[in-house]
């Protein structure tokens, strides 16, 4: 069985614009399938009562497929052959029947109640895995399965936004142990980013407070850069997991365990202050 990495750019023909957020990179492979020389297609029927011709390009397959007028027996006949070839072909219909759902993604991110701390592009992530996820587990000729797919990207991305809610609602009294114990916390984002400022004092800036975090051993020095060049300087996180190796996904949750830890002891260094 054979898994898509939403981030994974698998085809030299996929465009790569600069820091692309993941559903804009999953697209840009999506549409470069379409406009290859000898694009990939699907059969028109799938999505058309008449169909002027035999096949359509993925990306009109799409358009199709999206249309208010196409029925829904049409829909889902089009999604158990979408699904069924990724399945039993891989890539690149991974990438295509991933795409497919991207016009959907953008609806359910869109309705969203986001906090201003959690990124969009952690949430497409989320939604892209838990497609990828789906898309191997649910049964091909299931007559539902692309609402399926819709189904458990809906359900990731709201666990994302209730724990991020929950992280930034929650509030842990300082422990006898010392600052450098904190756990828990409000989320840098909406508690600590005044406080990075307000710690680096006169003469100081966000930068000192940081590393003052890192002399008291309560984050580490790749914690401390990873929170620097993201939150400060602006980095998108995709260019940061492409340059160390590492999946995107695990890069937001270990900067959330270091914000947490900040968080604390910068609150511990105003009252003390």
């Amino acid at each position: 069985m054979r898994h898509l990495s939403p981030l994974s750019s698998r085809s030299s023909a996929c465009t790569r614009s600069s820091d692309p957020s993941p559903l804009h990179r999953l697209e840009e492979c999506f549409l470069a399938l379409a406009t290859a020389p000898e694009p990939l297609t699907l059969p028109a029927h799938l999505v058309c009562e008449e169909p002027e011709q035999a096949a359509l390009p993925v990306d009109q397959f799409r358009s199709r497929l999206a249309h208010p007028g196409t029925s829904p027996v049409l829909r889902k006949r089009a999604w158990c052959e979408a699904v069924d070839r990724a399945q039993r072909l891989g890539e690149p219909w991974d990438t295509v029947a991933i795409g497919l759902t991207v016009p959907v993604l953008h609806r359910i991110l869109a309705r969203l109640g986001r906090p201003v701390h959690l990124e969009r592009a952690e949430l497409e992530q989320e939604a892209l895995v838990a497609v990828t996820a789906a898309l191997h587990g649910v049964e091909a000729k299931s007559t539902d399965c692309g609402r399926e797919l819709f189904a458990a990207a809906d359900r990731a991305v709201h666990r994302l936004v209730h724990a991020a809610h929950r992280r930034a609602a929650r509030e842990v009294a300082p422990e006898e142990t010392g600052p450098g114990r904190f756990v828990g916390a409000t989320d840098l984002a909406d508690a600590s980013a005044k406080s990075l400022e307000a710690v680096g004092g006169e003469g100081g800036d966000a930068y000192s407070a940081l590393t003052l975090a890192v002399t008291a051993h309560v984050i580490n020095v790749a914690e401390a850069r990873l929170i620097a060049r993201t939150r400060l300087e602006g980095e998108p996180m995709q260019r940061l997991a492409t340059e160390h190796g590492v999946n995107m996904r695990e890069l937001y949750r270990h900067r959330a365990a270091a914000e947490q830890q900040l968080a604390a002891y910068l609150r511990y260094q105003l009252r003390e202050g």
